[in-house]
């Protein structure tokens, strides 16, 4: 099968050729670019209609103009071809979750990440997902496996409103809230057997809001960005929050993530609380 470089040659030059992006990001079916190289912004359209006929599943291409940023970690994204819209719908461990990948962060490459803290859920559990976006864990617990309940926050308004159509869609039971776990979680009043953190940045500061919603023998699931010679740090920002709430715990398991960046990876540390 000829790959978008293939298809190119004789309509770029070969210098064009070479900065032509090997590798993109499918969610549902549109086609992301997350580095699309600025001597080829006049040729972008070409280019993407290039990958729309090579693949028949991809309906939209586009590139983003800006990282993961702002309140809510969105990128800005360009269509550069394809149907004019950035909505999407896709399929991810047996369920179904539509967003829009500008007004929501969401990351494809978790798919496998979400997959193993799901398969860990055990029947009856009561579980809180933290900065719950769109829906994947939440929805994912609730629909493969038989939790007691499944308890959701977000803050972000696009990702709640998506979240709430995605519950309909799967036919699930969760139970979501919209606002800042700061202040949700407590409001609840409810301890839990399992506590999912997904926010990989600044997590930390809420490692106190999930100790105090913890049970004896919960499990939480905190992430982190660090490079390879620090991931000691993650273990270290969990002594200092059970230290400071009175709380023991164990660590069970340290998984990476992703890469990005050289040396640079998302981990998960998943501890017990004793």
């Amino acid at each position: 099968m000829p790959t978008l470089k293939d298809s190119l040659r004789g309509k770029l030059n070969d210098n064009e050729i070479k900065l032509v992006p090997s590798s993109f990001d499918m969610v549902g079916d549109l086609a992301i670019f997350s580095d699309f190289p600025k001597e080829l912004i006049k040729k972008e359209k070409m280019i993407g209609e290039a990958l729309l006929e090579l693949n028949r599943n991809i309906k939209v291409v586009l590139k983003k103009t800006r990282k993961y940023s702002g309140e809510f970690r969105t990128p800005k994204l360009k269509i550069i071809a394809g149907e004019k819209r950035k909505e999407t719908e896709l399929k991810e461990n047996n369920i179904r979750l539509r967003l829009n990948p500008e007004k929501v962060y969401f990351s494809i490459r978790l798919a496998t990440e979400r997959k193993r803290v799901i398969e860990l859920v055990s029947g009856g559990e009561e579980v809180l997902v933290m900065f719950s976006g769109v829906g994947p864990y939440s929805i994912g617990i609730a629909k493969n496996k038989k939790p007691k309940e499944v308890y959701s926050v977000e803050i972000n308004p696009s990702a709640f409103k998506y979240q709430k159509e995605n519950i309909l869609i799967n036919k699930v039971d969760v139970k979501l809230f919209k606002g800042d776990v700061k202040n949700v979680v407590p409001k609840l009043k409810k301890k839990f057997d399992r506590i999912l953190m997904p926010l990989p940045r600044g997590a930390e500061s809420f490692l106190g809001v999930a100790l105090k919603a913890a049970k004896k023998n919960s499990i939480v699931h905190f992430y982190d960005f660090l490079h390879e010679d620090e991931f000691k740090k993650a273990e270290e920002k969990i002594a200092k929050a059970c230290k400071k709430a009175g709380r023991k715990f164990k660590i069970i398991g340290m998984v990476k993530c992703g890469q990005f960046g050289p040396g640079i990876f998302r981990i998960c540390f998943d501890f017990r609380v004793i």
